[in-house]
């Protein structure tokens, strides 16, 4: 099928160097290419399919097969615009530069080694297959021998085990991250070396490229530091409530919280532990998950819950082949990646999401966000195939996240049926401002650092000799978190997080995090909305959807500024939405945290216990002279030093 695409193409470009290189022949050459390449990338994802909804050899190598024939592909078409194109940056219709310019630039394809490229594909296929296939026998905690899902994700969410918690994360961990630290070198170091025939210095650089902003790195860390303040109040209220729950004795004396407590195998998000640190338990609370069972909820009514709330806006219901084709549960007759996705097969009309669903409330907020993805295919499904993304890679995610800050409100779920009555006191309206914190506020810090540590990588800043002890010096800084257990350069505890094997740049959910506020506090502008920020629910009003497709529908063909400033008004990110969401809740936190000593050390303890091993109870949270001091200072000066 390739190559009888290559062949007509090259026919086509032929003829095209047989005539002057135009303006008008490139607008020509553009119809051509966008025609064919639909074609390649339906092959090509219709094999990345094959192998992550069944992990075989067999599916393996037809897969890396046609990753190297895309490549060719793309090979093929830049030559072809040297060679007939020279002065492509002279056209004078800015959109038919902005195509060329996204054409040339092969990324990893650039390379002429074919080895190589195979050797990447191969590479992250057995990362993300050690992954996938990981398994944890834990029969001393009357368990048998769990995969990541559901087992062990189920089980770090609720288990109140302090023991049982810390032999779970850290076998997920041998499980996963340590089977996989040379191969992950290996390739690093074949990624750097193709993406230099791109003119990147490394990775890293090609990656944040994608932002189109000479400034993106100091322009994250600014964003991460107006919001520290307020990670770092919810940061010290949950390590009190821990304390009290686990005993003082677990937690090292410099501030941080042990990395397994937090129900989440990745400390990401602390949401699973609300019933440990909700504000006021006697105020109104529902079970959302009880409440799906109750009302006779299944794994596909979930998916149509989250289709209705985009088709009441006014934006587009799923095609009919969505339901027939996509992998919405785990299958029990073969290994599969079951990290949730949603996936465009390029072809105007396939578009599936691959997810190992179950009945809970974590889960159908991943259906909505998955289906957010899918919506974004569909509007821009008009633009030309090299315009088929997001305006960022932080637009995707952040329009796959937006539906949570409505769907998530009592209002919505009152009015989908989940909640009967809509609380109104101040009490249940703090409990879900820190359930809503414990997802969106506690994600920070790890959204920054998991790629300040792969751009170390790929710069060379942090060596393989390095990987696992600089690793956690970011989680220590950024997060106030430590490892349960001790850890050494023999551990490769990145690993144990999908997006490291599975190569997915990971900033763009921190980004994505900024995008949803501000375009929520956009949409509710846009309806009229009148009242606190987290109470506003866009549902039904299809002038938000309105708003909302007329960002979605350029994909990426203009530059991200362009695209915000037509959702927005501006240009800019800002964290001004996402703080006065929030605020309520910082102004509580505060007044809860009087008595308590803000901030921790930037230098991971030494003193690492061991389950069994646990530190000497001291009754306190004794924070490092250090960190006392850093924290003082950061009070007066409002300036972050760690």
């Amino acid at each position: 099928m390739w190559i009888e695409i290559l062949v007509v193409m090259s026919m086509t470009l032929g003829r095209l160097q047989a005539q002057a290189g135009t303006e008008a022949d490139g607008i020509q050459f553009l119809d051509e290419y966008n025609t064919k390449a639909g074609m390649v990338y339906n092959e090509n994802v219709k094999a990345a399919w094959n192998y992550y909804t069944n992990i075989t050899d067999e599916n393996l190598e037809a897969m890396t097969a046609s990753n190297l024939e895309s490549a060719e592909f793309s090979k093929d078409v830049a030559r072809n615009i040297s060679a007939r194109f020279p002065n492509w940056n002279t056209f004078t219709r800015a959109d038919v530069r902005r195509q060329f310019k996204k054409l040339v630039d092969l990324g990893f394809s650039a390379i002429n080694d074919t080895e190589k490229l195979k050797s990447i594909s191969t590479l992250e296929a057995e990362l993300t297959g050690i992954y996938s296939t990981g398994k944890v026998c834990l029969p001393e905690f009357g368990k048998g021998c769990l995969s990541l899902e559901p087992g062990l994700t189920d089980l770090m969410a609720e288990s109140r085990n302090y023991q049982e918690l810390a032999a779970a994360w850290k076998g997920w961990r041998d499980a996963s991250g340590k089977k996989m630290k040379s191969k992950y070198t290996d390739f690093v170091n074949v990624m750097n070396e193709a993406i230099a025939f791109s003119g990147y210095n490394d990775t890293g650089e090609y990656w944040r490229s994608w932002y189109e902003t000479p400034t993106f790195e100091q322009d994250v860390k600014n964003l991460y530091e107006q919001l520290r303040p307020l990670y770092e109040n919810l940061h010290a209220y949950v390590r009190r409530k821990l304390m009290n729950k686990y005993g003082a004795q677990y937690f090292p004396d410099n501030g941080h919280i042990p990395a397994h407590l937090f129900g989440n195998m990745w400390s990401q998000e602390w949401v699973n532990i609300y019933d440990l640190v909700e504000p006021y338990p006697e105020a109104t609370s529902v079970d959302i998950t009880a409440k799906m069972v109750e009302k006779g909820y299944n794994i596909t009514h979930m998916y149509r819950v989250a289709e209705e709330f985009f088709t009441s806006i006014g934006l587009d219901a799923m095609p009919e082949g969505f339901w027939t084709k996509s992998m919405l549960e785990k299958p029990a007759d073969r290994e599969v990646v079951c990290h949730a996705s949603a996936w465009d097969f390029y072809d105007g009309e396939d578009f599936r999401i691959k997810q190992c669903t179950t009945l809970t409330e974590s889960q159908l907020l991943t259906v909505h966000h998955e289906m957010g993805h899918v919506i974004y295919f569909l509007a821009y499904n008009n633009q030309p195939v090299i315009y088929r993304d997001g305006a960022n890679p932080g637009f995707h995610e952040g329009m796959a996240d937006i539906v949570s800050l409505s769907f998530q409100t009592p209002e919505h779920m009152k009015a989908i049926g989940l909640l009967d009555e809509i609380p109104t006191d101040d009490k249940s309206d703090l409990n879900f401002l820190l359930k809503m914190a414990l997802d969106k506020v506690a994600f920070l810090p790890f959204g920054y650092l998991i790629d300040q540590w792969r751009w170390s990588v790929f710069n060379g800043a942090t060596t393989p000799a390095t990987y696992n002890h600089d690793w956690w010096d970011l989680r220590c800084k950024y997060q106030g978190i430590s490892p349960p257990v001790e850890r050494s350069e023999d551990d490769f505890d990145p690993g144990a997080k999908y997006h490291i094997p599975g190569n997915t740049p990971y900033i763009r959910y921190f980004v994505s995090y900024i995008l949803q506020f501000q375009w929520h506090k956009a949409l509710c502008d846009e309806i009229g909305y009148v009242g606190p920020l987290h109470r506003c629910d866009v549902y039904r009003d299809s002038a938000a959807g309105d708003l909302l497709r007329n960002m979605l529908m350029l994909g990426s063909s203009k530059p991200w500024q362009e695209a915000m400033e037509v959702i927005t008004g501006s240009p800019e990110m800002s964290v001004l939405p996402m703080v006065e969401y929030f605020d309520p809740l910082l102004q509580w936190l505060k007044e809860q945290n009087k008595e308590e000593n803000i901030g921790w050390s930037s230098i991971c303890p030494t003193d690492i216990p061991s389950p069994d091993s646990p530190r000497s109870a001291s009754g306190s949270s004794n924070i490092h002279p250090t960190a006392l001091l850093l924290a003082g200072l950061i009070l007066v000066l409002g300036i972050i030093f760690y």
